[in-house]
C-alpha cells in the first residue's frame, strides 16, 4: 500500500532557526510519537525504532534512516527510511523531502512531501484509512516540531543572546547541529512512548465528521 502526502505547516520561528532544528535528526525523531534514534552509524546514517500501540498489543519497527540530500541554499532536506517489525510480518519505507520557507523574521513554513509504502499485517490493518492515519501522524509531528522551534526562537532572540542559553547552534558541515538540552527535550514527560493507533483513529473520525458536516452545508 502506497500513500503520497504533501503538507505545509506554519512554524512560530524564523526560517534559520527552523532549518537548524530540521537538520538535527535525533531531535526531529523525538518529535514523532513513539520514534527514537538508537544509533548513529555516521553523519548520514542512523538506526532507530518506532513503537505503535493497538490497545493492549503493540508493534515495534526497527530500521535505518539515511540522509540523502541537504541543500543549504534552498533549506531542503531529504530522508529515506526503511524498517520491519520484530516478527518480520510487516514492512514500511518512507521517502521524505522537507523544506523550510521563510515568511517573515519570526515565522516560517515547514513544507513536506512524503511517499510511504507499507506491506504485510500493518498494511492489512490500515487498509483504506492509511492516508488519514498518516495525515494525523504528520499533524502530531508538526505540533511537536513547532513547539521546539518556538523554544529555540525565543533563545535566539536579542533578549537572550547574551545569556548563552541557545547552546551551540552551529552551521552544519555535514548536516549535523548541536541543540541545547532544553530545546531538544521540550517537556519529554508529555511525549508518549508508543504511537497510539486508537488516538490516531479518533483524529481520523473527527476529520471525517468535519468533512461530512461541511458537505451537508
Amino acid at each position: 500500500m502506497n500513500v503520497t502526502l504533501d503538507k505545509t505547516f506554519p512554524m512560530p520561528g524564523s526560517a534559520s532557526v527552523a532549518w537548524k532544528l530540521l537538520q538535527d535528526i535525533e531531535s526531529v525523531a523525538g518529535c514523532m510519537p513513539g520514534a527514537k534514534i538508537t544509533e548513529r552509524l555516521d553523519a548520514n546514517n542512523y538506526k532507530g525504532t518506532v513503537s505503535v500501540k493497538f490497545g493492549p498489543a503493540s508493534m515495534s519497527f526497527r530500521g535505518e534512516i539515511e540522509l540523502k540530500q541537504v541543500d543549504e541554499s534552498k533549506r531542503v532536506l531529504r530522508l529515506i527510511g526503511k524498517g520491519t517489525d520484530s516478527t518480520g510480518s510487516s514492512g514500511a519505507s518512507m521517502d521524505l523531502t522537507a523544506q523550510i520557507e521563510a515568511v517573515d523574521e519570526n515565522s516560517s513554513n515547514l513544507v513536506g512531501h512524503s511517499e510511504v509504502s507499507v506491506n504485510g499485517k500493518a498494511a492489512a490493518f490500515g487498509g483504506r484509512m492509511m492516508s488519514s492515519v498518516s495525515d494525523q501522524v504528520l499533524k502530531q509531528f508538526a505540533a511537536n516540531f513547532a513547539a521546539r522551534v518556538q523554544t529555540l526562537n525565543a533563545q535566539a532572540s536579542p533578549a537572550g543572546s547574551g545569556t548563552g542559553s541557545e547552546g551551540n547552534l552551529q552551521q552544519p558541515g555535514a548536516a549535523s547541529v548541536s541543540i541545547s538540552a532544553t530545546a531538544a527535550v521540550a517537556d519529554p514527560s508529555a511525549a508518549p512512548t508508543h504511537l497510539s493507533a486508537f488516538g490516531l483513529l479518533w483524529g481520523v473520525i473527527k476529520d471525517w465528521l468535519k468533512s461530512l458536516m461541511g458537505s451537508k452545508k
